[in-house]
């Protein structure tokens, strides 16, 4: 893991890097999403996904063209939760490089300004993702056993590396 400070820009987004023994010298595809940490009353916002060997994610997704990083974690965060959140910083980027591809996520640190309906993709709904308030050091406690996974089921592995590593640069910062 390459960890660095981001020297282009006023604010202090950390940037770290994380290449999987099999990815590629080159990536060939990029991916660029964003994801929010939200918290409220102490709790955090996660996704669960009821009915996908019961996966905990850190709410966020893709980019999409002619989108801002901060409205692209705006509207993942709404249509995955239905909670309409303001971006009050950005704190990190992570750089993930698996096989051919690198996958870019920013992450936020957000409030919630108030609440709508979840707008599920077919993926979503049928993956059972359900909005769930849930205490910061048991989030971190599950995405911390992503080493559990490595020869099971090596998606949840990757997706727990990344959320555990997120939420722990968060910790870090609010200490």
């Amino acid at each position: 893991m390459i960890v660095m400070q981001n020297e282009h820009s006023n604010s202090s987004v950390k940037i770290i890097e994380n290449r999987d023994a099999g990815a590629y010298e080159k990536a060939t595809k990029t991916r660029v999403g964003c994801r929010g940490i939200v918290i409220m009353n102490s709790k955090m916002l996660i996704c669960h996904e009821l009915n996908s060997e019961d996966y905990y994610l850190i709410p966020g997704g893709g980019l999409e063209k002619k989108e801002t990083l901060e409205q692209c974690c705006i509207r993942e965060i709404q249509e995955e939760t239905g909670y309409v959140v303001k971006p009050i910083r950005h704190f990190l980027t992570m750089k993930e490089y698996y096989e051919e591809y690198e996958y870019i996520g920013h992450y936020f640190i957000c409030e919630v300004t108030g609440k709508t309906q979840q707008k599920l993709t077919a993926v979503e709904a049928e993956r059972g993702v359900t909005p769930e308030w849930i205490f910061p050091d048991k989030m971190l406690e599950i995405f911390s056993k992503y080493k559990e996974y490595a020869d099971i089921n090596e998606t949840k592995r990757r997706l727990y590396l990344r959320d555990y590593t997120a939420l722990s640069e968060y910790i870090s910062q609010m200490i």
